[in-house]
């Protein structure tokens, strides 16, 4: 399994960047967009191929909020709290993008339960096709059977 060939990088940077952006931007200008900062690890973890990849590309979108956290930007930590929020932000992050992955997951089993449900086009004529053949070769037996019986 390459490492690699399962991870979206273009979708891992735009999320850490947009989370790291609307963390930036609450700190100057209003606190309730660091809500929003919780957008860029969804679709970190939407992006992702299975739920713990999505928990990891989640945290790893965290770093760079634990580095505006380490260096000041989203305003003054003591020192002796700096581990526990470092550990704090990687756990939002990968709970985040775990709940991404986990809604990518009931989105694609929820298009495949409705396109079951849609009978259009040549799929209706195909199941009237294949239930009529079902049905003649089902008749067909039964006659054969019947035949059997009478001449007994």
């Amino acid at each position: 399994m390459e490492f690699g060939s399962e991870v979206d990088f273009k979708s891992v940077v735009f999320g850490a960047a947009f989370a790291a952006a609307c963390a930036i931007l609450g700190t100057m200008y209003n606190d309730m967009l660091y809500a929003f900062a919780s957008i860029g690890f969804l679709y970190v973890g939407y992006q992702a191929k299975n739920i713990k990849m999505g928990a990891f590309l989640g945290a790893f979108a965290s770093t760079p909020l634990i580095y505006l956290a380490l260096d000041g930007k989203l305003g003054y930590i003591p020192d002796e709290s700096k581990m526990i929020m470092t550990v704090a932000i990687l756990l939002v992050g990968a709970f985040v993008g775990t709940v991404g992955a986990w809604a990518k997951r009931s989105r694609e089993k929820a298009k495949v339960e409705y396109a079951k449900k849609q009978k259009i086009g040549k799929n209706k004529k195909k199941n009237k096709k294949d239930e009529v053949a079902e049905t003649e070769t089902e008749t067909g037996l039964l006659n054969k059977i019947s035949k059997k019986n009478k001449e007994k």
